[in-house]
């Protein structure tokens, strides 16, 4: 399956910037199911200064500093991906590490893969464990229990008892008011799933990129109206890192596309940067267009 993603990000500002800087997490990466055919970055106004790079989770960054005054600024990225289908059944099939196995192993790691993953076992910036998130979770990842059955099983509570909500949080409501409110977006339901799985042993990591959305049967795809997502991975031996979505209930196979991954939505960001001046007041707008090519 190829897929094309436009991601169109502007600024308006109260007074002229004179001069930004600023790093976007918004160039696709290659995975071993995700190959990316070609990339295109616009910036308005010029940039003095752009560089591309890797940062420390692999994922491709792009820097850039605009000099000259300035109350409006957009950010347009256009990218196309090949995307092979996951064959979910053989997954499940593969993985037959329990829960309590996989924490005992993540205890004395004994490869390069094993060891990097225990990383995924710490607190991060935006995701801290906790007696509460570690008791919501404990009923589901018993010893015995299959890791990537249990992971599913997980999934489908946060799916069932948690409500879309995108007026109820904000990037920074912590995940123990997720929990008693039972309400948020994709990017509080991954790092729910995160904290939980980190809580009890398991290793999770954040994943952000694109879903791609359809329309009714019959009506036609609107132009932008596609949405920045997130959703989560564990680390299981013999598959590596398996990813689940939480807020659809599924793991991805051929219609998420992955930008970035780190250990939470902090070291992800699609944009962030420093301004000069500006007014102390900006709009931003995000339109994301993914179509079938």
């Amino acid at each position: 399956m190829r897929y094309r993603v436009r991601h169109i990000t502007k600024y308006s500002y109260g007074a002229p910037v004179s001069l930004c800087y600023n790093m976007a997490h918004l160039l696709p990466r290659d995975t071993q199911h995700q190959r990316c055919l070609n990339q295109k970055v616009r910036i308005t106004p010029l940039p003095v200064y752009q560089n591309e790079s890797t940062d420390y989770f692999g994922n491709q960054t792009f820097y850039f500093s605009i000099q000259e005054a300035h109350k409006k600024l957009e950010i347009d990225v256009t990218c196309d991906f090949e995307i092979t289908p996951i064959d979910l059944e053989t997954y499940k099939a593969k993985s037959t590490i329990s829960c309590g196995q996989l924490r005992a192993l993540l205890k004395a790691p004994s490869t390069p893969e094993e060891r990097l993953a225990k990383e995924y076992l710490l607190d991060s910036s935006q995701v801290r464990r906790s007696k509460a998130l570690q008791d919501y979770a404990a009923e589901v990842f018993t010893e015995d229990k299959n890791a990537l059955k249990a992971t599913l099983e997980f999934t489908h509570k946060l799916f069932s008892e948690f409500t879309f909500d995108p007026n109820t949080t904000t990037v920074a409501t912590p995940l123990e008011q997720v929990l008693e409110q039972r309400s948020g977006v994709c990017q509080d339901f991954a790092h729910l799933a995160i904290g939980c799985l980190r809580s009890v042993g398991l290793p999770a990591r954040y994943m952000s990129g694109y879903l791609e959305t359809l329309p009714p049967p019959g009506q036609e795809k609107l132009i932008g109206v596609d949405a920045s997502h997130a959703w989560f991975a564990i680390f299981l031996p013999e598959l590596g890192w398996v990813e689940f979505d939480p807020t659809n209930d599924l793991m991805p196979s051929d219609q998420h596309i992955v930008t970035a991954w780190g250990r939470d939505y902090a070291d992800v960001t699609p944009l962030q940067g420093v301004i000069f001046e500006g007014g102390g007041s900006q709009q931003m707008s995000v339109s994301v267009d993914v179509r079938r090519l």
